[in-house]
């Protein structure tokens, strides 16, 4: 069969169909924990430093993985184990978005980021089992297309919070903005019900005991202790300083002077499009050069545009250079994660997905986790009567107490951007293609 006919068959199937829904579905909550609840403690007075804190409610992402055997153990009485699990985390999703906006910033902080910690389990929770989900209906062959299309679904969503939500704003009471944004979990409870389950998939552990320890036994038998550890590392460094440069995005744009709306209508479609160009494209070039050197030419693309948001912290208010700055990079982080995590689903063993992934996509969380809930300090600066710790940290790393400023904090996420791609030489080297990798650490 052609080539490019393989490719239009891959594009239009309803696998594709069911990646577009996962993604968003996926997406929506993540969007709504790290995007809408900032910009709504912000524009309510609240300081960057608590707002950076707020990052540690995504603990749950990071720490996934220790639940994620009982959801591959025990099948929910409805539905079967895939689709029930589904079921379960997207309706309390809903309902726990909902509730976020019956409180004031000013009077219930706490409050507010308990709550949000709970949307947080509840939507890794989902990731789980969608990623799960997502791999076992994917064949070999559709893995990068999929992935990407999934990932472009799941900033799609990111609309909803980091747009509509905003401009709603600007117009209705919050209490309507968090109810109208929790509303649209109501696409991935339909797709939960119109799915059905995978076929051909292996059993579940007849223990939790063998959910747990088996995953990780095959892990590290197959690849062998060093290589392992070397992925581990390079799945955690590689989206590091790209997380990093985002983690404050809309406090950047206010500080910089721009409004909610300008936010929700330049800054974030800005960012959005050219992401989606960047996924879509980065699929489709990986059928053709594949994951290594998609990682490789993705990865520089990356560092070269996380350094926009630099130029733009000295430009200042200025609409064209916001939208101009933010495409180019968004372009490049759309390549780099359709890369990213096509490498990550190559990765597993389908005897194991749930837990695997779950540990994969854990660990690619981890930045964006604890390294984020420091960015507020690293810009602004660390009060030792009010964080000692946080004081002392930023001068063991030989960081100033009063903070590096935007434009020095761009410089540093732009350095930490490096570790990973030197990672490249020995988890993706450029001169082997993708089924000497697949030969080598793969199990089918």
């Amino acid at each position: 069969m052609p080539h490019k006919e393989t490719i239009s068959e891959a594009l239009f199937n309803k696998r594709m169909l069911i990646c577009v829904f996962t993604g968003f579905t996926s997406g929506l909550p993540l969007y709504f924990v790290y995007t809408l609840i900032p910009a709504w403690l912000r524009s309510e007075s609240v300081s960057l430093k608590e707002i950076g804190l707020f990052a540690l409610i995504g603990l749950p992402y990071t720490w996934k993985f220790i639940w994620a055997p009982m959801m591959d153990r025990y099948v929910p009485p409805f539905l079967g184990r895939r689709r029930g699990w589904m079921l379960i985390t997207q309706v309390f999703l809903l309902f726990s978005m909902a509730m976020v906006g019956f409180f004031n910033p000013l009077d219930s902080l706490w409050t507010i980021a308990y709550l949000a910690a709970a949307i947080a389990f509840f939507s890794a929770s989902q990731d789980i089992v969608l990623d799960a989900y997502r791999r076992e209906i994917l064949p070999d062959q559709e893995l990068g297309l999929g992935n990407s299309i999934h990932v472009n679904a799941y900033r799609i969503s990111g609309l909803i919070p980091g747009s509509l939500a905003l401009i709603l704003a600007d117009h209705v009471d919050w209490v309507w903005v968090y109810i109208i944004v929790a509303l649209f979990m109501a696409a991935g409870i339909a797709m939960t019900l119109a799915v059905k389950e995978p076929d051909g998939i292996s059993r579940p552990p007849l223990s939790l005991k063998e959910a747990v320890i088996e995953p990780f036994n095959e892990f590290f038998n197959r690849l062998g202790r060093f290589p392992a550890i070397e992925i581990l590392a390079f799945i955690f460094l590689y989206k590091l300083g790209d997380s990093m440069a985002t983690a404050l995005s809309t406090p950047f744009y206010l500080d910089l002077g721009f409004s909610l709306t300008e936010i929700g209508l330049i800054a974030k479609h800005a960012a959005l499009w050219p992401a989606i160009i960047g996924g879509l494209l980065g699929g489709l070039l990986m059928v053709r050069i594949g994951i290594n050197r998609s990682l490789w030419l993705f990865g520089l693309v990356q560092i070269v545009t996380i350094l926009g948001f630099a130029i733009l912290a000295e430009i200042g208010h200025n609409l064209w250079a916001l939208g101009f700055v933010l495409a180019f990079e968004y372009l490049g982080v759309g390549l780099g994660t359709a890369a990213f995590v096509a490498f990550i689903a190559r990765t597993t063993n389908k005897n194991y997905t749930a837990t695997q992934l779950a540990l994969f996509t854990a660990i690619a969380a981890l930045p964006r986790t604890f390294a984020n809930a420091l960015t507020g300090y690293l810009v602004e600066g660390a009060d030792p009567e009010q964080n000692a710790f946080a004081f002392q940290l930023m001068n063991w790393t030989g960081y100033p107490a009063d903070g590096l400023g935007w434009t020095n904090f761009f410089l540093l996420c732009t350095a930490c951007a490096v570790p990973g791609m030197l990672l490249l030489f020995r988890v993706a080297p450029w001169g082997k293609d993708d089924q000497h990798y697949v030969d080598k650490y793969r199990v089918s």
